[in-house]
């Protein structure tokens, strides 16, 4: 299979998720967890309307189509968008802001006005939880580190509002058919004879016996989720899941509403490459099941793929950057299970005295142990 990125065609689109309140004109934001549009400045709300959002499933698209720049132009957008300098996150603002803090790293970003051509998201996982939530699970990991600064907890505590990310994500499915080559092994048992402390002694010693098997696997492949951003640590995004991708609404401008969404920086085939790594993963797990035995060798697995797709997703994350004695720590809320991840900070002078009490309790017990003995 090809592993070119294919260009995108041209266009001349450019869409801007902010939606004037109808009352009194100021911007609309999504609430999480509400399902519908809410003005902070007069209170009206819009619901999100609800015959469109269950209407149809989310579509997947070809993966060979794009490989071949064969995608509908209406499946390609344009959106203006801010690279930071530092991580190289693609930040999505609006047309009247030129100047912004990278919400990923807290790094100054002052830039003309850009655009980033790129596939359009088939499917969004909406936020569920609100800033407030992000910011009290944040704090409460935060409190569970002991060995945490105390002056970055209260940093983080008083610090700036969070930032409600998009993060930008590709899903692959595939129809695999794998034939494989191998050795099934089954273990048996000799009794050996050995000597020790100059007595002869019967010993069970385990062997394997192996016989060469071939055969064949399939495997249906559904939403294999790929991180399609460079901007954090993948360890931090990893942490986050599951996401409950059976949760996906069909992609629309509305829930973007008051939040940012980052532009895909993983193309698609590198996407595609890492995918492709996981399948081969679960095949060959699913070879050594189907040689069985007790032991099992697995010498060459030919997988065929078939009926490829793919599509563009947005996962919420709430995210927080803070600049702490010249050093950025970042923290990562999952905007829908409120699970955090995030750099781990260390107290020089908490590890110390944990060092001295570690030293005294050790002392103390030495001790103890020192005078019970003499009696």
């Amino acid at each position: 299979m090809a592993q070119s990125q294919p260009p995108a065609p041209p266009s001349d689109v450019m869409e801007e998720h902010r939606f004037p309140c109808d009352q009194c004109g100021a911007d609309l934001r999504f609430e999480p967890g509400a399902g519908k549009l809410v003005c902070d400045h007069c209170g009206n709300e819009q619901l999100i309307d609800w015959a469109v959002r269950t209407a149809a499933p989310i579509r997947e698209l070809d993966f060979r189509a794009a490989l071949e720049a064969q995608l509908p132009e209406a499946e390609i957008e344009e959106t203006r968008v801010l690279q930071c300098p530092n991580c190289g996150a693609q930040v999505e603002f609006d047309s009247d802001t030129h100047a912004a803090e990278c919400p990923f790293c807290a790094t100054p970003v002052v830039t003309d006005t850009g655009t980033h051509r790129h596939i359009k998201p088939r499917g969004v996982l909406p936020f569920a939880m609100d800033e407030g939530a992000a910011r009290n699970a944040m704090t409460n990991w935060l409190g569970g580190l002991w060995f945490a600064p105390n002056g970055l907890k209260e940093y983080a505590r008083k610090g700036r509002r969070m930032d409600g990310i998009y993060v930008p994500y590709w899903t692959f499915d595939a129809d695999t058919k794998s034939r494989y080559r191998g050795e099934r092994g089954t273990v048996y048992y000799e009794n050996r004879t050995v000597m020790r402390d100059g007595k002869r002694e019967t010993i069970r010693v385990q062997k394997v016996r192996w016989r060469n098997v071939s055969g064949g696997v399939a495997r249906f492949f559904d939403d294999v989720l790929v991180l399609a951003s460079r901007s954090l640590p993948k360890r931090f995004t990893d942490a986050l899941e599951p996401w409950d991708l059976s949760a996906l609404e069909p992609y629309r401008p509305e829930y973007l509403a008051g939040f940012r969404a980052e532009g895909y920086t993983v193309e698609l085939t590198d996407g595609f490459t890492e995918a492709r790594h996981h399948m081969d993963r679960v095949i060959e797990r699913d070879v050594k099941f189907d040689i069985g035995g007790d032991r099992q060798r697995v010498h060459a697995v030919d997988s065929q793929l078939s009926d490829v797709t793919f599509k563009h997703v947005l996962l919420p994350v709430w995210l927080a950057a803070y600049k702490y004695r010249g050093k950025t720590y970042r923290f990562v809320v999952n905007g829908r299970t409120g699970r955090v991840q995030g750099e781990r900070p260390y107290s020089a002078w908490k590890i110390a005295i944990a060092v001295v009490l570690g030293a005294i309790a050790a002392g103390i017990a030495g001790y103890l142990i020192a005078i019970n003995q003499q009696y």
